[in-house]
């Protein structure tokens, strides 16, 4: 199998100007002073100019997407916690037990979790949570590649069809979400590489650890982007070798939304950390996307920076799961709704400053 990057390079398109245009003029029509709403005016064009019509429509299935798998660099002691977790959470997700889950139904989202490299066989799972899982953990990416060049190009379309599939179903927002006990480490090293810093300056607390796991934790992401540096420019083969089976679906997965041309709001720093691998293959892909929180992770702030996006929210938040893009979506029903129901000036028959003083 060989992934064809090009078909995004020449498939992916701006959202549509026209009706952005259309947007920022009826803003000005509106029943308050110009800019008074501030970013919920400019996040009201994208939304028009994603969904293509002015005045948008309401946001009708919002869906996350978590991207579930292991990485052998936890056996490393990079984390506060046990590999075994990743396992545990699927279960909990897939119960409604966890904060995504509780998220999800305060703004009325749905969640669904992808299998792709957890550690183990997780007993009692619907068929659809493993339907695209590539192997049982990815490989200890100090010192050894995460997957073989065939695994990270499946997990890659495996990702593409899961955006399909999604869409398919009638998804008009999407939220990509993950879950893996050190995915941090691969998150770090991939930024890292990609905004040419330090380990030592992309290395956080992840799952808050002390200094001790820290350093190894800097280490191993320093062993990881050495091992890699000289593969920067092939991205499905950087996957492979410093990512995860998990990170590889989801940068197909943020890919192959803009080509369908639904709007995507990333996360933390493994969305962040795919983003900039899919920015690289086709950069038009980051117009269909917002960045829903500002990460703790010292490494977000180069995502943000290389795909010029301002986050919605700055919460301190450092879960993942695709916690901080869904409390970001009140926001971006909020600048919908007031592109599209407030009255004009003429329809309130009240007088705009402008007309006033002619």
């Amino acid at each position: 199998m060989t992934v064809d990057l090009q078909r995004f390079r020449e498939e992916i398109q701006r959202p549509d100007a026209k009706v952005r245009e259309a947007a920022e003029q009826r803003q000005m029509t509106l029943t308050k002073p110009a800019g008074a709403l501030g970013r919920l005016e400019t996040l009201s064009t994208w939304v028009a100019s994603v969904q293509g019509e002015c005045p948008p429509h309401a946001f009708d299935r919002v869906r996350v997407v978590i991207f579930a798998g292991d990485h052998g660099v936890a056996q490393a002691g990079v984390s506060a916690y046990p590999p075994e977790v990743t396992a545990q959470m699927v279960q909990n997700f897939i119960a409604g037990g966890a904060a995504v889950n509780a998220l999800a139904h305060t703004v009325g989202a749905s969640v669904r979790v992808v299998d792709m490299s957890v550690g183990s066989d997780i007993a009692g799972v619907p068929d659809s949570v493993t339907a695209h899982k590539i192997r049982q953990g990815s490989g200890n990416i100090a010192v050894e590649d995460a997957l073989t060049l065939d695994e990270a190009e499946r997990a890659f379309e495996a990702g593409v069809a899961v955006a399909n599939e999604e869409v398919d179903a009638g998804a008009d927002l999407l939220i990509a979400g993950d879950m893996g006990i050190g995915n941090t480490t691969p998150a770090a090293a991939l930024i890292g590489l990609l905004s040419s810093r330090d380990a030592a300056a992309v290395t956080g607390r992840g799952t808050g650890i002390d200094d001790e796991t820290w350093i190894r934790k800097a280490a191993a992401v320093r062993d990881a982007m050495r091992r890699a540096r000289g593969i920067k420019a092939n991205q499905i083969q950087l996957l492979a070798t410093v990512g995860g089976a998990d990170f590889a679906a989801m940068t197909g997965f943020l890919l192959q939304a803009a080509v369908r041309k639904t709007p995507l709001l990333l996360d933390g720093l493994v969305s962040g950390a795919c983003a900039m691998i899919a920015h690289r293959v086709a950069f038009r892909a980051a117009s269909w996307w917002q960045a829903g929180h500002r990460s703790v992770e010292p490494a977000h702030e180069a995502v943000l920076s290389r795909l010029q996006l301002q986050p919605l929210l700055d919460y301190q938040l450092r879960l993942g799961e695709g916690t901080g893009a869904l409390l970001a979506v009140p926001i971006i029903r909020a600048a919908q709704a007031t592109l599209t129901d407030m009255a004009t000036f003429s329809e309130a028959g009240v007088t705009d400053r402008e007309d006033d003083e002619s």
